[in-house]
Formats: C-alpha cells, sequence, structure tokens
C-alpha cells in the first residue's frame, strides 16, 4: 500500500486547513480502517481520526473532537481531514495510515500497517 499524503501548510490561529491522502496499491474492503495521526516534535505519535474504509464508521482523538472531520471517498480511494478552529498546539507532521483489521484499537500505532510520509502542519498565534 503506497499512501501519499498533501495539503499541509502555514495558517493563522482559528483558520482551516483541509489534507487528503491518496491511497493505492491494494483494493480496500470491509475491514479496512483510513486514519491520521500527528506527531509534534518531542512528542509521541497522536491519533487524530480514523475511518472505517466500509460503512463510514469514525472515531476521534480528544483533540480532534469537534473541530476535524475525517471523510473517506471509496471512488478515489482518499480519506480527508477537514480541520478547523486550528490552534498552535495542532502544529505537527501529520500522517495518514491505513489498518487492515478494524478490530484492533485504532489509537494505537501499533495496530497501523501503513504510512505515508507526513505532511507538516504549522498554525501561528
Amino acid at each position: 500500500v503506497q499512501l501519499q499524503a498533501s495539503g499541509g501548510g502555514l495558517v493563522q490561529a482559528g483558520g482551516s486547513l483541509r489534507l487528503s491522502c491518496s491511497a493505492s496499491g491494494r483494493t480496500f474492503s470491509h475491514h479496512y480502517v483510513m486514519g491520521w495521526f500527528r506527531q509534534a516534535p518531542g512528542k509521541e505519535r497522536e491519533f487524530v481520526a480514523a475511518s472505517l474504509w466500509s460503512t463510514g464508521y469514525t472515531q476521534y482523538g480528544h483533540s480532534a473532537m469537534g473541530r476535524f472531520t475525517i471523510s473517506i471517498d471509496n471512488a478515489k480511494n482518499t480519506v480527508d481531514l477537514q480541520m478547523n478552529s486550528l490552534k498552535p498546539e495542532d502544529t505537527a507532521t501529520y500522517y495518514c495510515a491505513v489498518n487492515s483489521y478494524s478490530d484492533s484499537d485504532w489509537a494505537d500505532t501499533t495496530s497501523w500497517d501503513y504510512w505515508g510520509q507526513g505532511t507538516q502542519v504549522t498554525v501561528s498565534s
């Protein structure tokens, strides 16, 4: 599986960004999960959001609830992350990922099988 993330950049606090991740190399089916994590310098990788490929069921990390929305386009094999009301603490490298076992703990980085290269998001105060 190859994952290509895009859409990062520099934005002022309170602004919005939309990240997109294109997935290829596999025919995804009902047990796949697509997600986003982030990692700030000196910190552990943090779960942001994930969605079940087949149904669109979603889970969000605490920092993303109410501000971020994850969505999957099954026809295009893409997973987007709409980020609103951005804060300086959202500054991090954002990674898209694929989990091939939907019954796993989605918030656990070890549950995820494939990772994209990351895209930088910087929120200025």
